[in-house]
């Protein structure tokens, strides 16, 4: 981190073992994500409540480049406990912000609408009409109800396209 581990408590007093327990988790995050620029954990007592008694919850506010990465977890009467989720939590978050920064996020196909041109039902494929007027390979299991049965031709479609072995086939056919 560029900036020191700030740590704050709101309502409640931390003591040394908890606000080393802090940092030991910060330098957890900081050693899986080596650019934190800033990391601010906010240990909160918001109400006490009557039957529950003390209700603790941890905020982790961390800046990364391009953003912040906020992290606010349900209310624990242990401590240890709200901290271990909240920074399980960060982690979690850090991790999809990673994934995002490398480009690793699956980027879902459009679905394009079509219409049943030929099947096979004893085979257990057929081939689809596409917008432009070329056909598109689909299996039985390619259907998303899993009602190949059920399928007629003309019936309208949606599907997603890929290059199969032997030209386009479609993945994922819901009947409209």
């Amino acid at each position: 981190m560029i900036i020191p581990l700030q740590i704050t408590g709101h309502g409640v007093d931390l003591s040394e073992e908890v606000r080393n327990e802090i940092t030991d988790r910060a330098n957890k995050l900081d050693k899986f994500y080596d650019r934190i620029m800033r990391c601010k954990v906010v240990v909160d007592e918001p109400k006490k409540h009557p039957h529950s008694g003390r209700l603790y919850s941890v905020h982790i506010i961390m800046t990364v480049p391009g953003g912040e990465i906020v992290t606010r977890r349900e209310q624990n009467e242990d401590l240890l406990v709200a901290m271990r989720d909240s920074f399980a939590a960060a982690q979690r978050k850090l991790e999809d912000f990673s994934r995002e920064q490398r480009g690793d996020v699956k980027i879902h196909e459009k679905q394009q609408r079509g219409r049943i041109g030929i099947l096979f039902p004893d085979q257990g494929y057929g081939f689809l009409v596409s917008p432009e007027g070329y056909d598109v390979y689909f299996h039985k299991n390619s259907v998303v109800n899993r009602d190949f049965e059920k399928l007629s031709l003309g019936m309208e479609v949606t599907f997603a396209e890929e290059m199969g072995d032997k030209g386009p086939q479609a993945s994922s056919v819901i009947v409209l």
